[in-house]
């Protein structure tokens, strides 16, 4: 179709008549004199666009699809590395939480005791013979050979080596390890030595043997161990909870008694530590050992009551007999 001024004209004219009717339908609204022409045009034309729009819709979906496919991919990894970050915060405050109470509860033991403490973190155990562990603490900390270590429950052990950083801990469940400690109450010495690794164990494992020196000194189970205290209060600080006699060993040589004892410490989840850098001022005796658990009330038993009785006198009144008549006799007569 060529380009002429008719051609020009005709399509203006039909530009013209379309803005004309489209502004008339617009002002009539719902009454709008083209109402029948629109929706002749809507019937006629309508099952097309539906038609159309089927076929083209899943084509368009499909092209988005793939443009935003990279989009769609980080927005994913984004949204996963932020999650990863609430959980390690979320970890970590927990953390951070279960920590700020160990430690306050280590104050608090430090304090009842005289002790001067610089705390500490558990980063390693030792995967030796020996029974250690290793602190993130140091000679640049003032930490010496023999100090010993504490926990908020008790006796953890002693430093053996130390470097500028972090030190060695050789735990009072050692073989090696021997701490002169006493009973509370009686006041009776002995000496706890680790039992190693073959003690650590279930619920009722006693990793500790306490034997007391004088064989005819009374113990019993449950009596609680402190330290005794060495001399110049090296390695080992007085009136630290070392643990609670669980049983008692038969004495077969008279000369000492054997207990075997259930730390206060758990060993094998050691998190927050204490080395004591300076000892009390005074033995504390038993002061830092926890108050004992009150037993559990009994309830009272109901008393039962006396049975009911019949005096003398309706005992009597019972006995007898209308118009004085003997009971009758059961025995048999002759006649019988």
């Amino acid at each position: 179709m060529k380009d002429t001024r008719r051609t020009r004209m005709v399509l203006g004219g039909l530009l013209v008549v379309a803005l004309t009717m489209i502004t008339v339908d617009y002002r009539g609204g719902a009454h709008s004199p083209l109402r029948g022409l629109r929706d002749l045009g809507a019937t006629v034309f309508g099952p097309v666009e539906r038609a159309s729009a089927a076929v083209v819709r899943p084509v368009g979906d499909t092209f988005d699809t793939i443009t935003d496919a990279p989009g769609q991919r980080h927005r994913a990894n984004e949204l996963a590395r932020q999650n990863q970050r609430l959980r390690e915060q979320l970890r970590s405050a927990q953390l951070d939480k279960e920590r700020s109470a160990q430690l306050r509860k280590l104050l608090g033991t430090a304090g009842m005791g005289g002790y001067t403490i610089h705390a500490a973190q558990v980063i390693s155990a030792g995967q030796g013979f020996e029974d250690t562990v290793t602190i993130d603490v140091g000679s640049r900390s003032g930490i010496k050979p023999d100090m010993t270590v504490i926990s908020a429950a008790g006796l953890v052990g002693r430093v053996t080596r130390v470097g500028p950083a972090t030190s060695t801990v050789l735990l009072a469940t050692d073989q090696t390890s021997s701490i002169g400690s006493r009973l509370e109450a009686s006041k009776e010495i002995g000496i706890t030595q680790g039992r190693g690794r073959r003690g650590l164990g279930g619920g009722g494992a006693t990793p500790l043997r306490f034997q007391l020196l004088d064989a005819s000194a009374p113990i019993h189970v449950g009596q609680r161990i402190v330290t005794l205290g060495s001399q110049g209060q090296r390695p080992y600080v007085p009136g630290v909870p070392i643990g609670e006699v669980a049983r008692i060993e038969k004495s077969t040589s008279g000369l000492t008694r054997t207990a075997y004892v259930r730390p206060f410490v758990k060993f094998t989840s050691l998190d927050v530590v204490a080395v004591v850098v300076a000892p009390p001022k005074t033995d504390p005796r038993d002061a830092v050992l926890p108050p004992k658990p009150k037993p559990p009330a009994t309830p009272p038993t109901p008393s039962k009551s006396p049975k009911a009785t019949k005096s003398p006198k309706a005992r009597e009144s019972g006995d007898a007999r209308p118009n004085g008549s003997a009971s009758p006799s059961t025995e048999p007569t002759a006649g019988d």
